[in-house]
């Protein structure tokens, strides 16, 4: 609950900022138009999409193979999903990095600052996302044909299985999120794991809460400033700095 109370607390903080909401909004209207077009095209092609993943069922009865098919698709369906949120993440990231590090700066600093802050250029943190993204997306493609094989499971494939994707989904948001107050504080991808590791509940709160967030209708563009500020919250936390205004 606290981390969920972190994602509540980066939504006010924002939301009282008509500035930051301008300077947050642009890198995550570009991903979300990239994603969408993405997701045009897998809806467009969902049925070949679904026969094809079901080839082994061909010569089953007519109604088996059917379910098979609508339970495929709509596994599909999820999987995208989870990858969408993660490539959302990263690409936002990606893209809005300038403005995504001055949102957190200016957070931090009226927090009290980051005690021997780390200066890298703007270039070499792209970069250094952009590939961090990349690895988490592998790790993500890699779960999600798990789950897709689980998802043609019935009853279990509907109901244990998204759970296991929102964990996830949301284990991965709560890296990704925390990628630019890490930089700051000069942490790679492994020393963040390590870090929300030793605060698993309270990294998986945090996460979960973003990612049920953006499952709603453009909740990830709105959503994605506040979700920085709470990680920049939850990342001076976990290092034992004060998350109260002097």
């Amino acid at each position: 609950m606290t981390g969920v109370g972190l994602l509540v607390r980066g939504l006010g903080t924002y939301a009282r900022n008509p500035g930051l909401v301008v300077l947050g909004m642009l890198p995550a209207l570009i991903a979300f138009a990239l994603l969408l077009v993405a997701l045009i095209a897998l809806l467009v092609f969902l049925g070949p999409e679904s026969r094809a993943v079901t080839w082994f069922a061909n010569g089953w009865s007519d109604g088996l193979r059917d379910l098979l098919r609508v339970l495929a698709a709509i596994t599909i369906v999820g999987v995208f999903a989870l990858l969408a949120f993660v490539a959302f993440t990263g690409l936002t990231l990606a893209v809005g990095d300038p403005f995504y590090e001055k949102i957190s700066e200016r957070v931090e600093d009226a927090l009290g600052g980051v005690p021997n802050a780390v200066e890298v250029p703007w270039w070499r943190g792209i970069f250094r996302g952009l590939a961090e993204s990349i690895r988490l997306l592998v790790f993500s493609a890699v779960v999600g044909v798990l789950l897709f094989v689980g998802g043609l499971l019935p009853a279990v494939g509907q109901t244990v299985v998204p759970v296991i994707g929102a964990l996830v989904g949301g284990w991965v948001l709560a890296l990704e999120l925390t990628g630019v107050a890490g930089a700051r504080r000069g942490l790679r991808l492994r020393e963040r794991r390590e870090l929300l590791r030793r605060h698993r509940f309270l990294a998986l709160g945090f996460g979960v809460s973003v990612f049920v967030c953006f499952l709603i209708p453009f909740g990830a563009i709105l959503g994605m400033p506040a979700a920085v500020v709470g990680a920049t919250l939850m990342t001076r936390r976990m290092h034992g700095l004060p998350i109260q205004a002097p």
